[in-house]
């Protein structure tokens, strides 16, 4: 099974949390066990796993990319000014395969599934999530 996920930003770096929008398409499918592919249809945006429970993760990692990667000093900003979002975005990957158990994502007790907004804010950001597996 494969569904899109439509998500709008509001700031230039944000991380959302989509592991229940991702375990809805999971139930949805009727998959009890497998593994789920999320993917972002951008080049300014990624998937990651991370930590969700603390705020402060989400903006240590962004603060960590904007240490790493600054921003107005790339040969692509004399394009569009974002060149920095680009190698951001493909530092961190478009994408996560995570294992499904019994319906649900199989995922660790702190772990979340994030899409990264690297160039925002934007509206309509797709995520492709696509479920194989054994339904049961």
């Amino acid at each position: 099974m494969q569904q899109e996920i439509y998500l709008s930003t509001s700031k230039k770096q944000e991380l959302t949390d989509i592991t229940d929008k991702v375990n809805s398409i999971i139930k949805k499918s009727k998959i009890k066990d497998g593994i789920c592919n999320v993917f972002a249809a951008h080049a300014t945006a990624a998937i990651i796993i991370n930590e969700n429970y603390d705020p402060n993760i989400c903006l240590d990692l962004l603060d960590a990319l904007n240490k790493l990667i600054p921003s107005g000093i790339w040969r692509h900003d004399r394009v569009d000014g974002n060149a920095d979002s680009h190698l951001k975005s493909a530092i961190l990957g478009p994408g996560e395969t995570i294992p499904v158990k019994d319906g649900e994502l199989l995922l660790g007790q702190w772990q979340s599934v994030m899409m990264a907004e690297l160039d925002g804010p934007r509206s309509n950001r797709k995520v492709i999530v696509t479920v194989i597996g054994d339904v049961k």
